[in-house]
């Protein structure tokens, strides 16, 4: 089968997310940075936040979205840095380029679909943006969309400020729509010879989430319905934290036969009335039946209360921090990994799914420009060339 490969002008985190997992399933990725410009550090902003990690080009923050690629930098600004690109389209046979760079910029960069696309016809080409090609120079910054589309005013206290979510599943949702949406072009290609435009606006993306809040504004809800709840859901009761000894549970009821088996267990009897056999009825005493909870559970240690649940088969858990999560045993056996230059080994996230021939040691993450010149030899650049492009500031 042949190896796909991809070419990325990417940065940030929502498109190397994606090509990531590209990555992950073995295939050529290509990450494509500019070339030095004005007094500011090369290529990829994320390449300089968070701690050091190897060297100064590569930190905390930009790691584990990048290993398994390799770097290239190009002037796209210049034509011969726009040949460059084309050149290196046709001679690797690049199957998926993707970008993240606002809409405005693409055809002045020779990036836009219609360029490349002139370059190979069976192209399938990507695109994130903040709110797609429609709003060509609005920047994507996932918190600013979290604040845009609803996700701060239904996250935290209901009697607090709208709060912004503790990971950015902005960029991470609108990444895996590009790898979602790659895939499928891919099968289409394969019937049709075809290849295809996807744009993703990260707006859209995440509004594509709001399933269980956004529809209710049209069954007339109440206004406590689509806004904080905190900790609570909102409409399977009782799902919440609830103090214990020694920490806190979380334990969610998601249908009447789960209540009526934790009502059956003996901590929690007196919880249980008649008016709280449905979870219609539950709702009217939402309150009574978090403080009814909260008493029962304050009184015991969380691994007792967690064995009761666990034996009534109530969903129900700890509060682990992010140490403890990557010690579970059940994903000990899937985290990735990756070695740095000095031979230390890391332990990163696990894919999302395995598949057969998926790779779970991926190569540390490129310094920039590493494979600038090695991979624009594969295009047929020789060493007189490439040093003339050096000098004209078209590589790096």
């Amino acid at each position: 089968m042949k190896r796909r490969t991809v070419l990325s002008l990417e940065q940030a985190l929502s498109l190397p997310s994606a090509t990531l997992r590209f990555a992950q399933l073995g295939w050529r990725v290509i990450r494509i940075e500019a070339t030095p410009s004005g007094g500011g550090l090369p290529g990829d902003p994320n390449r300089y936040i968070g701690a050091r990690v190897a060297d100064e080009d590569r930190r905390s923050y930009f790691i584990a979205p990048n290993v398994g690629k390799e770097a290239i930098a190009l002037n796209l600004k210049d034509a011969r840095g726009r040949d460059a690109l084309h050149r290196l389209i046709r001679a690797l046979d690049v199957d998926v380029f993707c970008c993240n760079t606002v809409p405005s910029r693409y055809a002045s960069l020779g990036i836009d679909y219609a360029t490349l696309a002139a370059v190979k016809p069976d192209l399938i080409w990507a695109g994130i943006s903040a709110m797609g090609p429609q709003y060509p120079e609005a920047p994507g910054y996932d918190p600013v969309i979290q604040a845009m589309c609803g996700y701060m005013e239904v996250t935290g206290d209901p009697k607090g400020a709208p709060t912004v979510m503790g990971l950015p599943v902005i960029d991470l949702k609108a990444g895996d729509e590009v790898y979602a949406n790659v895939m499928l072009a891919l099968l289409e290609r394969h019937e049709t010879g075809r290849g295809k435009a996807i744009h993703v606006s990260m707006l859209q993306a995440a509004a594509s989430w709001l399933i269980t809040v956004l529809p209710l504004i049209d069954f007339g809800c109440e206004s406590n319905e689509i806004t904080r709840a905190g900790n609570e859901h909102r409409k399977f009761i009782p799902t919440n934290v609830y103090p214990a000894q020694d920490g806190f549970v979380y334990l969610a009821i998601g249908s009447d036969a789960q209540w009526k088996r934790l009502s059956e267990s003996p901590k929690f009897a007196g919880v249980a009335n008649d008016v709280r056999r449905t979870n219609e009825g539950r709702h009217r005493e939402r309150e009574a039946i978090h403080r009814d909870m909260a008493q029962v559970t304050r009184r015991h240690p969380v691994a007792e209360l967690l064995a009761d649940l666990r034996a009534a088969t109530i969903p129900a858990t700890r509060i682990f921090d992010i140490r403890q999560v990557r010690e579970l045993p059940q994903l000990g056996a899937h985290l990735t990994r990756t070695a740095l230059p000095d031979g230390r080994r890391v332990r990163m996230q696990p894919m999302a799914v395995e598949v057969p021939g998926s790779q779970a040691e991926l190569a540390f993450a490129p310094k920039y420009g590493a494979d600038t010149r090695r991979v624009l030899g594969e295009a047929g650049y020789r060493a007189p060339e490439l040093d003339a492009l050096a000098h004209g500031g078209v590589i790096a």
